[in-house]
């Protein structure tokens, strides 16, 4: 039977131990999917109680199972139940108390359970007794991001991040006490792990390819920074798209670029870097690009093997973090997001290049999106460059708006200059227009042109070379 481009999936053929997905034309084998399907999964969010360990997300139980919830379908497990365990302290050996391990041991055994998702960080003797107790395999939320991510990036470079990071996760559960376990589990996150014997020389080798990776990765940095140098000279501004993971970022690169990033709704859709080049209202030229999702309790391992993948936030003129506003957590997003820019080193500057972003204005009810809608008119009334602003990707609601606040961004650093230009000189007038931001023009008498236009520092100086000095507006 015939498969389009656009089939996702077809079942196992017989005898075969994956799924079949149909991309760009092409079968894509992907045994992965097909154990995912297969294996039974109970996901259990260990929530602290009000004020009882400081240290945890202060966020709503709730909306953190939900998360947790989407984070285990992203790479396609089939989930039986979620679970929120009560959390009034910690227990060193197994995270939670006892009678709940026994509780939740009777159920795995009870629905043929093969997998439990640990919606926390478990530390490496806490999975193992987990794991033996459940007579289960156990994941924690780290080691679920790291399989989502591991499943997901298609660039060399984030391949090679995301190998690098799982290494670093693996390396610390390199401890003799697999004894329960098969001897030897290959691959990544809960379908893999190290066996017991040459500990020794596994963590040896473990650390030799890390090394190798990380030379790599040096390698694809340099040839990154030499297409952003490259970039740079033309100069196109870099707008950099951030937020919350399933914020609806690639929906609003597609909106602005006419691209087809993936974009679902779903966790993680996208974790390698998208740039394209479009086209402000007056002309002005810029590059946009689309980011990794930030989340909360983001594993360590993930936060500096993906810093080079979040250079173009660092480097940006403007940053659009995308909220989506239609979410209850959306506050508790928005500081789990500040936090990943202040880890990278953008504080208060990163700040003054922020432009909020509140999307999915078309999930709102009538009322809240009138309330929402007079605050960000409120804000724009009174700091129009700082203002929020209310958009929907799906529908192009705002779009407009937005690009015009970002024009205006940008605008702060250019300079306006009134250009006159001979009638003959059709070569320089072409040149302005790729240059600068050409605001009007008006021809004169003579046939030449007098142009309002708006230029960063940099090209003022070659203005000034080919068309002698130019008269501030």
């Amino acid at each position: 039977m015939a498969r389009t481009p656009e089939t996702d999936a077809t079942e196992p053929q017989p005898g075969s131990a994956g799924r079949i997905r149909v991309s760009k034309g092409k079968a894509v084998f992907e045994p992965e999917k097909a154990i995912a399907n297969a294996t039974r999964t109970l996901v259990i969010g260990p929530y602290a109680t009000q004020g009882a360990v400081s240290a945890l997300a202060s966020r709503a139980p709730q909306a953190r199972l939900e998360e947790a919830v989407g984070l285990t379908q992203a790479i396609d497990l089939s989930i039986v139940g979620a679970d929120i365990v009560p959390l009034r302290m910690l227990r060193p050996s197994t995270y939670i108390g006892g009678g709940k391990v026994e509780e939740i041991a009777q159920r795995v055994a009870a629905e043929e359970i093969g997998l439990v998702m640990m919606d926390c960080a478990l530390s490496p003797v806490q999975q193992r007794n987990l794991e033996q107790a459940f007579k289960a395999k156990v994941i924690d939320r780290t080691g679920l991001i790291l399989e989502i991510f591991g499943r997901r990036a298609s660039t060399k470079e984030g391949r090679l991040q995301v190998e690098l990071a799982h290494l670093a996760y693996q390396k610390s559960r390199l401890v003799r006490s697999w004894t329960h376990l098969e001897r030897q589990r290959g691959g990544f996150g809960f379908l893999g792990g190290p066996g017991e014997t040459q500990i020794e020389t596994d963590r040896r080798l473990i650390q030799e390819r890390m090394s190798r990776i990380e030379r790599d990765l040096e390698e694809v940095k340099r040839t990154r920074g030499l297409h952003r140098k490259s970039r740079d000279k033309v100069p196109y501004p870099t707008i950099a798209l951030v937020g919350y993971t399933n914020a609806g970022k690639s929906s609003l690169f597609n909106r602005l670029t006419r691209a087809e990033v993936l974009a679902k709704d779903m966790l993680f859709a996208t974790l390698d870097p998208t740039t394209r080049a479009i086209e402000l209202p007056h002309g002005l030229k810029i590059v946009l690009s689309d980011t990794v999702g930030f989340i909360s309790d983001l594993p360590t391992q993930l936060v500096a093997a993906f810093r080079a993948t979040l250079e173009d936030v660092i480097q940006a003129r403007v940053i659009l973090h995308v909220r989506d506003i239609a979410n209850p957590d959306t506050d508790a997003q928005d500081e789990d997001v500040r936090q990943v820019l202040a880890d990278l080193g953008l504080g208060a500057t990163g700040e003054a290049r922020i432009i909020e972003v509140w999307n999915k204005a078309d999930l709102l009810t009538p009322q809240e999106r009138s309330r929402l809608a007079e605050i960000s008119q409120r804000r724009q009334a009174g700091q129009a460059a700082r203002a929020p602003i209310l958009v929907s990707a799906i529908t192009g609601e705002g779009v407009e708006t937005l690009l015009a606040a970002i024009e205006n961004r940008l605008a702060e650093e250019r300079e306006l200059l009134a250009i006159t230009v001979k009638a003959d000189d059709g070569e320089g007038l072409a040149w302005l227009y790729r240059e600068a931001e050409v605001l009007s023009r008006r021809e004169r008498k003579d046939g030449s042109l007098q142009l309002e236009l708006r230029a960063n520092p940099e090209v003022i100086g070659r203005i000034r070379q080919r068309f002698g000095p130019p008269r501030r507006s």
